[in-house]
């Protein structure tokens, strides 16, 4: 017979014995990580799957829809209608968000919001999040040009009316800087983390962040640089407070800004140079 029946129970049940002042064995369960590489390559395997089902799904809507509405165009011409491109981008963000809740509250059993370090955040990080990002976005918007650049991007093809100006700059304030977050300051920070150290959390995920806009202002190379730069600040709100809700904040701030700029600049997305609507 077994004199230790808790410590045989630990060694199956994944529990680790603790010793109390009494010097009696207890079983503590010890704390799960799904922050493992294993684990990385299956949510970015995930990712991909998620993209392909996003661009099935919205090209089979789009397909029905114009049917129903009498809506003419071959599928060649979607790649640069921004209302097809903002329903991809959605479908793929309420994807992806799908895939980050089964895997930690359904795979892993763990809260979803505090696995990912979103916290309430205190009035005083409100406010200096939001002048933070305000701040920002004026020192990137006259940050005199270091590299190569030009108006015209793939970004801002998009503006092809102001009634597609106000849709991206819907999506720009109320969603992408959630999911952006949520994917990089959120997972892959705790990911990068746990397998590395904190510094390369942050240049890691600020690097994939200017990485995922790079095709928005490809041959417009200095807006890439700044877009890092960018990145890289929100990384380090990320880093150096272990809470994502100031980095979210501050890039929601941060692109609020700059859709407000180009709105009185362009007379309400209504005139833009090389746009003539």
């Amino acid at each position: 017979m077994n004199p230790h029946p808790a410590e045989e129970r630990s060694t199956h049940r994944g529990l680790e014995p603790t010793s109390v002042l009494d010097g009696t064995t207890l079983p503590r369960l010890s704390e799960p990580t799904p922050w493992t590489p294993r684990n990385l390559l299956v949510l970015v395997g995930c990712g991909l799957l998620a993209l392909v089902a996003a661009n099935f799904l919205t090209v089979t809507g789009y397909g029905l829809l114009a049917r129903v509405a009498g809506w003419k165009g071959d599928l060649a011409s979607l790649r640069h209608n921004p209302f097809f491109l903002l329903s991809l981008q959605t479908v793929f963000h309420g994807l992806v968000l799908g895939v980050i809740y089964l895997f930690l509250v359904v795979n892993h059993d763990l809260p979803f919001w505090a696995s990912l370090k979103w916290h309430k955040p205190t009035g005083r990080v409100v406010w200096r999040s939001a002048l933070g990002g305000v701040g920002l976005a004026f020192l990137i918007q006259f940050a005199p040009p270091l590299l190569p650049d030009r108006d015209d991007f793939p970004l801002r093809r998009l503006f092809t009316s102001p009634e597609a100006g106000f849709a991206i700059a819907a999506f720009a304030i109320l969603l992408a800087p959630f999911m952006e977050e949520l994917i990089f300051r959120g997972v892959f920070f705790a990911f990068f983390e746990r397998l590395v150290s904190v510094p390369f959390a942050v240049l890691g995920t600020a690097a994939l962040f200017a990485a995922l806009h790079v095709p928005e202002y490809w041959g417009a190379w200095n807006h890439v640089m700044l877009i890092t730069v960018v990145g890289l600040a929100f990384s380090l709100a990320r880093g150096v407070t272990g809470s994502v809700t100031p980095s979210y904040m501050l890039h929601v701030a941060y692109n609020a800004t700059l859709m407000a700029g180009l709105y009185w600049q362009t007379n309400r997305f209504q005139s833009f140079p090389g746009n003539p609507w």
